[in-house]
């Protein structure tokens, strides 16, 4: 299995927008970075993913599980660019700020903080398992 951290700006999707979607899930579409995109292409079935409200909130609020792999974007007219399919798997219950992250020196090697423009990176499990801890998972 792969950990990962996928950005969402609350006001286009939220953390209660994709627990709405229920166990179907949702595509996660809109990517237009290649990197962003490799890192997609690399999802498999399965896989774990930190629902992280950017702009204002910059935190990590949920888990997520990639459900369906790497297919075309429907929303890209040029067609380069794919999507993943994600379903809710738990609340965090205490959000995990940036704030928070970028103080932690385990945490120093996060692509988060590396490449914080990027909206899908990878995340160690090392990494993985400090920021559950943080969120009180």
């Amino acid at each position: 299995m792969q950990y990962w951290l996928i950005k969402s700006e609350p006001g286009s999707w939220s953390w209660d927008d994709q627990l709405n979607a229920g166990e179907a899930g949702t595509y996660w579409d809109g990517v237009r970075n290649y990197q962003a995109s490799n890192n997609m292409k690399a999802m498999e079935n399965g896989d774990q993913c930190f629902f992280y409200h950017s702009v204002k909130e910059k935190s990590v609020v949920g888990i997520v599980e990639v459900i369906k792999e790497y297919y075309p974007d429907h929303t890209d007219p040029k067609g380069r660019f794919g999507m993943v399919d994600v379903r809710a798997v738990k609340t965090v219950p205490k959000p995990v700020t940036l704030g928070a992250i970028k103080e932690e020196e385990k945490l120093a090697d996060l692509a988060l903080i590396r490449q914080s423009r990027l909206s899908v990176v990878p995340v160690y499990k090392a990494s993985w398992d400090h920021i559950c801890k943080m969120g009180g998972l």
